[in-house]
């Protein structure tokens, strides 16, 4: 009984930071990949270093091509996109 009462405070250390800290990133991890998986052409996007474009081409899974201005298109990977400004309507 004297050991389990000496982990005790421990097993609660672990359980409050799970919940304040592990189960939260987790969440937010699992919206990011989902916001990622569903990019279409025409959305208006800002990646992770900050540059805003519309995507003109989804080229795989992995891959998206952004037009930052007339004319100019650079290929990034879906992981680096921040945010999500627009949303186009798929199409009927």
């Amino acid at each position: 009984m004297n050991q389990i009462g000496q982990f005790l405070p421990l097993i609660l250390i672990f359980a409050i930071m799970y919940f304040l800290l592990i189960r939260p990133q987790q969440k937010k991890m699992k919206e990011h990949q989902n916001m990622v998986s569903n990019v279409r052409r025409g959305d208006q996007i800002v990646t992770q270093g900050g540059l805003i474009g519309k995507i003109a081409k989804v080229k795989d899974d992995n891959e998206v091509e952004v037009e930052l201005a007339e004319g100019v298109k650079v290929r990034v990977v879906k992981s680096t996109i921040a945010q999500v400004l627009t949303k186009t309507e798929p199409a009927a």
